[in-house]
């Protein structure tokens, strides 16, 4: 599959719109491990909040699926593996490696994808990438580190490591196919049927491994506590699906549209530092010096990963930043 650098027109308003579309994905993203701790210390299994995520946006989306059912016929393939790879394959992979190695290590593998986003590039498509975009990656990820203090809890276990590694792939692929069809003008698959269709597809296919029929519905009924306040378990839940999968999905795939799947998955590293802030504000889990520090290098390599724009067709290096692309009407997120 291509990865697309620009679209057909350029200029700082297309730019910093993405990159505001970006930022606004990555605080939604960002603030669902706030909202969704809370729900498991009250009882509910880690599978069964992401399928409950997964399930109520999908029923949120479920208009617009029926809008855009003629992309069933057209775009099949797409919807397929936008479900299976962008909405499932994250969430089990990740989940089933905290069962095995720490938080830390599972995320900061996972938020490789910017790295395997430019090897796809490079090795792939054998295209060059420019010294900008490898640069950011390697800042990002250095600083990644630093705010999921990777060196707190690290332990050896292949199998954990593997599927964070899968986590990272499945995310690769989310960049790329939000990517797909952006260069056909009025004829793109809409992102949000295609945003629609792969949350209906994720729900499916989560149903038969979270098990959901065995969960604990009363939990929902009740409170969770937040830093010490109660808050309505359905509350924290409505927060999950609506802001931290709908909004999230859809504002980050026209984020890869106007940028590009390489600039947008450096930008989206921002979620950890996100989350990591959230957590400390709203559960009291306080910031270390290395995390604050690691925020600001993951901020810094943000930026310069999305610092030039070649042209399209043009014949510079792949650079993380992207140019403006036209907007068709579509969308996704996690």
């Amino acid at each position: 599959m291509p990865v697309h650098t620009s679209g057909s027109s350029q200029g700082s308003h297309g730019r910093g719109a993405g990159l505001g579309l970006a930022l606004a994905s990555a605080l939604a993203f960002g603030g669902s491990g706030v909202a969704a701790k809370p729900l498991i210390e009250a009882g509910l299994d880690p599978l069964h909040v992401v399928w409950l995520r997964v399930a109520g946006a999908a029923v949120v989306m479920l208009p617009l699926a029926v809008r855009h059912r003629a992309l069933l016929r057209r775009r099949p393939a797409l919807l397929a593996g936008f479900g299976l790879l962008a909405v499932a394959g994250v969430q089990a992979c990740y989940f089933a490696a905290l069962s095995r190695i720490p938080v830390g290590v599972a995320l900061l593998i996972e938020y490789l994808a910017p790295a395997l986003v430019l090897g796809w590039v490079r090795f792939v498509q054998r295209r060059p990438v420019s010294r900008a975009a490898a640069l950011g990656v390697v800042l990002a990820a250095g600083g990644l580190a630093c705010v999921v203090e990777v060196w707190s809890g690290l332990s050896f276990d292949p199998l954990g490591l593997l599927l964070a590694l899968g986590a990272a792939c499945c995310q690769v692929g989310y960049f790329v196919l939000a990517d797909q069809g952006t260069e056909a003008g009025e004829d793109a698959p809409d992102p949000l049927g295609v945003i629609a269709y792969g949350l209906l597809v994720g729900a499916a296919v989560l149903t038969v491994v979270a098990r959901p029929w065995a969960m604990d519905w009363s939990v929902l009924a009740g409170s969770a506590h937040l830093n010490g306040t109660a808050v309505p378990a359905f509350a924290l839940l409505a927060w999950i699906v609506l802001v931290a999968t709908v909004v999230a999905y859809i504002t980050g795939v026209l984020s890869v549209r106007r940028l590009s799947p390489q600039v947008a998955g450096v930008v989206a590293c921002l979620e950890a530092v996100i989350a990591t802030v959230l957590a400390w504000v709203l559960l009291g889990e306080h910031l270390s010096a290395p995390q604050v520090l690691g925020g600001a290098v993951v901020l810094v390599g943000a930026f310069i990963a999305q610092s030039s724009t070649p042209g399209k067709g043009s014949s510079e290096p792949v650079a993380s930043g992207g140019a403006e692309r036209e907007l068709a009407a579509r969308g996704t997120a996690a």
